[in-house]
Parts: C-alpha cells; structure tokens; sequence
C-alpha cells in the first residue's frame, strides 16, 4: 500500500514538474521572441520650431446691455384711464405714456386751493389790521402759518397728481406693453419696457493677469452669431476696480455705436480685443501638444546614437512645455524648446519616451494662423 502511494506522488510530481518546466520555457521563448524584434519603429512628422510676430490679442464672450434700459412703472396705484403709446414707439423724454385715473385727487385738489385762498385772504386782513393795532402779532403768526400749512397740501397733492402721468424718463425705443386700458395698476408694476439704443453697452469678464495689459481706450469688434458677416467696432470705456474674489476675474464694460439698433439688450456676443501688444514667439501647430494631468508636453527629434548596421537613428524625447496664447491652427509656446528644435508633429499618440522614429513630412498638420472653413 505504501509502495503504491509513494509510486503515485511520484507520477504527479513529475507531471507537475513538468507543466511548470513548458510553462518557464515558453515565457523565456516569448521573451527571446520580443528581444530580437526590437521596439518597432513609428513614422511621424515634424516641423522645426521657429519664433514669429504674435500680434497679442484677447477674447470673451459678452452681453449687449442699453446705456440706458428700464421698466416703466408708477409710483402708485391707479386705474389706467388713457394709454398714449403703441408697442415699439420711439419717444421722447418727457413724453406722457400712460395717464391713471386722478378725478378724486383733481377734486381734493380744489378744496385745498380754496382753503389756501381763505387763509391768505386771512392772512393779508390780519396784516392790515396790525399795523393799526387791532391784532396781536400773535394772531398774524398764526395766520401765516396756516397759509404755509395749506400751500405744502396743496404742494403735497399736486405732487401726487403728476405721479398719476407716467412720463418717459429718456429718449428710447417702447417693447411690448404689459397693461391694458381700464387695468388695476399696483404700485412698481411694470407697463413697458423703454430702452435706450443708439449707443450700448458690452459686459465682459477677463481674467486677472489681463490687468496688466487692458486700458480704457482700447478698440474692440463685437461680432455676434445673428449678424454673421458683421463686425461692431467700440472701445472699452470702463475697467471695474475690483476683481471678484471667487472667480478673481474683472468686469470690463465696452462702448459702442449702434445707429441701426441691431445690437440688442440681453445679446451675446463675442468680443475681441486690440492690445497693441506685438511678441515674438516660437509657434506650433496645435497637433504638435499633448495635454495629461501633469501638463502640456511634446515630443523632440534627437539623435539616439547608431544601430547595428551603423546608421544614425532617431528617436523622440518627452519635453514638457508651457503654452501661451492660440490663434487658429497655431498655439504659443513660451518656455521647454528652443528656436531650431526639431518637433514632432503628428503621430505622437504611438510614442513613448525614447521611441524610435522614422521621419516622414509628405503630409503636415494644419498650421494656419487664420484659418477660413471651407465647403467641402
């Protein structure tokens, strides 16, 4: 029985040995395998950085507001008697658009100009009568504080009478009206909306760093998506002087001409912006930089010495960059390379750090400072 056991872990050792002997040789094969066949090489394209004029600039998006915009309301409540304004008016200011009920107030009106006329009449008989001694100074002190009592009523109401004439503040053009004739006004509530537009305002947001270049005088183009082949020119005419704490951007505000009112309230818009500020940079195409979670990075063309038949051979090394500023197909690179260097272009998503490399440029990425689309 024993003889039998020990003959039996004996085959299965050996089977066991063997597995584990095919599966050894079989990985150090593989590895020979992979050894003789190298790192295979990857074709890529290059371009030889090289430093150009970089006419600066900057850009945002941005909402069209009126220099002068509100809501037209009354001070107090009313029944609106007459309406003197059609949707879309343009009117000027001072014009009366709508008129409220004020029969009760005109009424009161009277009665207090008539107390005010028989405290004058009062007044100036006390007066006369003074200066014959048959009053006390007393009396016509009373008098004419009665008279001065009744003449800030009747202020008082008359003053209270006009806010029944809802007037334009400013020259503007109306919307659309939102009381109708014979309507219960309440105080603050809106009738139309009366908007200034022969000039307006562009609302943006820049990032702090832009502070050191931005003033006000600086020429902008306003371009918006509803006028396609249109450009709005204007000036920044006002740098806010406080930077937002949570976004630490500010807010700049553009003036601009708008004699056709195309440019509306509440619009958005992209704004581009003149700095006058001209540097000289090394550009690249924006297919040259690769972007991971420890910045931009490209890959260099260097000579990685001789292979075994003696030729020269290529291969690309990881630099990391900082970029800058973007303009079409091309991106700004301000510190990492130098002018001469030799980038790779495309191709990179086969590399890895000290790759090799074979060079072929018959077809080179896109590179336009300005690139115009094209219908294809």
């Amino acid at each position: 029985m024993i003889k039998r056991m020990a003959i039996m872990l004996l085959i299965v050792g050996l089977l066991l040995g063997g597995i584990f002997g095919f599966i050894q040789f079989k990985n150090q094969m593989i590895k020979k395998s992979i050894m003789a066949g190298g790192v295979p090489v990857q074709t890529v394209s290059t371009l030889t950085a090289a430093a150009m004029d970089w006419n600066s600039g900057l850009e945002a998006v941005g909402t069209v507001r009126a220099v002068q915009g509100v809501d037209v309301s009354s001070e107090v409540a009313g029944i609106i008697e007459q309406i003197y304004f059609s949707q879309g008016d343009n009117v000027k200011a001072g014009s009366l658009l709508v008129q409220l009920r004020d029969q009760e107030e005109q009424g009161k009106l009277k009665s207090l100009t008539s107390e005010a006329e028989m405290a004058r009449i009062t007044y100036n008989r006390d007066k006369a009568q003074l200066r014959a001694q048959a009053v006390s100074q007393q009396t016509v002190d009373d008098d004419k504080s009665k008279l001065d009592i009744s003449l800030a009523h009747i202020a008082e109401q008359r003053a209270l009478i006009a806010k029944k004439r809802i007037l334009a503040p400013f020259d503007g053009q109306l919307g659309l009206r939102n009381a109708d004739l014979g309507q219960y006004l309440d105080a603050g509530v809106a009738i139309v909306s009366l908007q200034a537009l022969h000039d307006v305002y562009v609302d943006f947001f820049m990032p702090q760093q832009a502070l050191a270049i931005l003033k006000t005088g600086h020429q902008v183009v306003v371009k918006t998506d509803v006028y396609l082949e249109q450009e709005f020119p204007g000036e920044i005419t006002v740098i806010n002087p406080k930077v937002d704490e949570k976004t630490r951007n500010v807010k700049i505000r553009a003036t601009l001409a708008n004699p056709d009112h195309k440019l509306l309230p509440g619009l958005y818009v992209t704004v581009s912006i003149d700095t006058d500020r001209q540097q000289h940079l090394i550009t690249l195409p924006r297919t040259a930089i690769s972007f991971n979670p420890y910045g931009a990075l490209v890959y260099r063309l260097e000579n990685g010495g001789k292979d075994d038949k003696g030729q020269a051979k290529l291969v690309a090394r990881q630099v990391f960059v900082t970029t800058g500023e973007t303009r079409g197909d091309q991106i700004a690179v301000t510190q990492g390379i130098q002018e001469g260097d030799t980038i790779i272009t495309s191709g990179q998503m086969k590399l890895r750090n000290g790759s090799p490399v074979r060079v072929d440029n018959s077809v080179q990425p896109k590179n336009d400072a300005a690139p115009a689309p094209v219908d294809q």
